[in-house]
């Protein structure tokens, strides 16, 4: 058995077509296995300005789900260049979400100039600020960054749900419960000045991070 598991961890890619029927799994669950609801005060999700929304890693699994298909379509996931990210980013890839692969501890610049040029094109960009490792709700500083430079305004994404079963990992990732109800909740715009001093830097993010676990009910 711990060769299997060995094998099956070697394996940095699988063909995209397996991740059709998860993906199909996920539509069909989201769809009949839940109640939704949008919790969306200011319309923000109407806006067509390019965005940078944030959502903490524990309540990635129906993010691509919860979106509509006009903003799948013109948002870009920053996802990890580790094999796992792989896998994430071929998956999300059946829901018309294309990624560009880095993180704060593994290929940062490359995610970072990817992120800059997609935003100059008019397009959105996704990503989780406390992965890929942590610690939880832990707002780092690349995407306070990234709206200084490029002007694009953060969003607060948060899916919360009703009731859920909580995983013994770094973020406690969430599986909802059926029956549960999922509940999408967006707040912001936050606009980012250029040019920020360290201190202005740190300001920004810890308001940012303090607004995004306000909206974060576990």
């Amino acid at each position: 058995m711990g060769f299997l598991k060995k094998k099956f961890r070697d394996i940095k890619k699988f063909p995209r077509w397996i991740y059709f029927f998860p993906a199909l799994v996920m539509k069909c669950l989201y769809k009949f296995a839940f109640r939704h609801k949008i919790d969306d005060p200011d319309n923000i999700l109407e806006t067509d300005y390019p965005k940078i929304g944030l959502i903490w890693h524990n309540r990635l699994i129906f993010f691509p789900c919860a979106i509509n298909k006009r903003l799948r379509t013109k948002t870009v996931a920053i996802v990890s260049a580790s094999r796992d990210g792989q896998y994430i980013s071929d998956l999300i890839s059946y829901f018309g979400v294309r990624c560009a692969r880095g993180s704060s501890s593994r290929g940062g610049a490359h995610a970072q100039l990817e992120s800059i040029r997609e935003i100059k094109q008019g397009n959105n960009v996704a990503l989780t600020p406390d992965g890929p490792r942590g610690p939880i709700y832990t707002l780092k500083k690349g995407p306070i960054q990234l709206a200084s430079v490029t002007g694009a305004k953060i969003i607060l994404v948060s899916i919360n749900a009703s009731k859920y079963w909580q995983l013994k990992s770094w973020d406690r990732f969430q599986l909802p419960k059926p029956g549960a109800t999922l509940t999408l909740v967006i707040r912001g715009a936050y606009s980012v000045p250029e040019n920020l001093s360290p201190e202005q830097l740190e300001e920004y993010r810890a308001k940012i991070e303090h607004d995004l676990r306000e909206i974060t009910i576990d």
